[in-house]
């Protein structure tokens, strides 16, 4: 039997395409164990999975000025020494990091036993994390033709991300029946990330009195900002968040709304939804939504809205030009080849381990 450590943390981006996987590497025989924080989410988000769980020290390491510059390459190193410790006992055959900084000392002590990485990058440019890991993985897996260009050549390979198979297993009724919705007008489902955002909130809400003359809206709105106001207004749901009820969301909708997350458009773009992405702006991130939208774009993939722009009439506008459109959108994504990313992912997997 072949064995695989799984990593990656900090934010449930960090840990959903390693959970895509797990059915294919448990289908191929692997035995898994996953290594993150003490705490972290992806200690959360694997309780449910019954693998093994490590924890190490962690450190984030920050392009500004924090007293904690100072003390975590300290807890840097002694996840270092802890992940090497865990390694050289469970002694695993390959490690697959999706990134974040728990990822850092767990990769570097892989490469230092001899272990092959694979890891996966998100965004259109590399975080600071993965930068940190790319000079010794032996292949990179990425979700945009552009990353292509600033990666080392020949470990590159875009892959797209791997997304949970159950999310293509929705049923509309279902989802048009958790809403409350009619089936003769098209539904929009509106995503702004897992805390939600106040903006695309804002523009969504404002925009209702038109957009409900022709659609029907599901808002997952982010905790704490569902509108009591609006609790009994036809036609339109709110939800804090949802988790295994998504699948059925996404199947009763005909166009989505949403940030634009590396994760979450890339399951926009599996699940072949006509779209609009609203990205952060670069004044809140570090731009990657901008670049991640605009590739989108480039590719026919998505309408994007940058916040700046984002008004009722801009977005009600878009709204309708997108369902007049949207059979073109689909047949543009029905045709990337970034359809089939655990497959793809796998096969760099089962190759690094020796299977292939």
């Amino acid at each position: 039997m072949k064995k695989i450590v799984l990593t990656g943390g900090g934010t449930a981006g960090h840990v959903t395409p390693n959970l895509a996987l797990l059915p294919s590497l448990k289908e191929a025989g692997f035995e898994i164990m996953y290594i993150g924080s003490y705490e972290g989410i992806e200690k959360k988000l694997i309780a449910d999975f019954d693998i093994p769980y490590q924890g190490i020290a962690t450190g984030k390491f920050r392009r500004y000025l924090d007293p904690k510059n100072f003390s975590d390459p300290f807890r840097v190193m002694k996840g270092f020494f802890e992940a090497k410790k865990i390694l050289k006992e469970f002694q695993p055959d390959v490690v697959f990091s999706k990134g974040g900084f728990v990822s850092v000392p767990v990769v570097r002590a892989a490469a230092s036993l001899k272990i092959p990485c694979i890891i996966h990058e998100s965004d259109v440019t590399p975080g600071l994390a993965n930068k940190l890991c790319i000079p010794v993985a032996k292949k990179v897996c990425c979700n945009f033709p552009e990353t292509l260009k600033t990666l080392p050549e020949g470990k590159a390979v875009l892959t797209g991300s791997p997304i949970r198979k159950e999310l293509a297993e929705g049923n509309p009724i279902a989802g048009l029946n958790l809403c409350g919705f009619t089936a003769n007008k098209p539904v929009i489902l509106v995503m702004g990330g897992s805390l939600g955002s106040a903006n695309v909130n804002q523009a969504v809400r404002s925009a209702l009195p038109e957009l409900l003359k022709d659609f029907q809206i599901v808002h997952l709105c982010g905790k704490d900002k569902v509108d009591n106001l609006l609790l009994d207004q036809v036609g339109y749901k709110q939800f804090e968040y949802v988790k295994a009820e998504l699948k059925d969301l996404f199947a009763a909708a005909d166009l989505v709304i949403s940030r634009a997350g590396a994760n979450a458009i890339c399951e926009i773009l599996a699940l072949k939804k006509p779209n609009i992405l609203i990205p952060l702006p670069a004044e809140v991130s570090r731009g990657d939504q901008l670049l991640n939208a605009a590739s989108f774009k480039e590719q026919g993939f998505s309408v994007v809205i940058e916040e700046d722009d984002l008004t009722t009439k801009a977005l009600t506008a878009a709204v309708q030009d997108l369902y007049q459109n949207r059979q073109t959108y689909v047949d543009t994504m029905s045709a990337s080849s970034q359809m089939d990313s655990v497959a793809t992912i796998m096969g760099l997997i089962k190759e690094a381990a020796g299977l292939e």
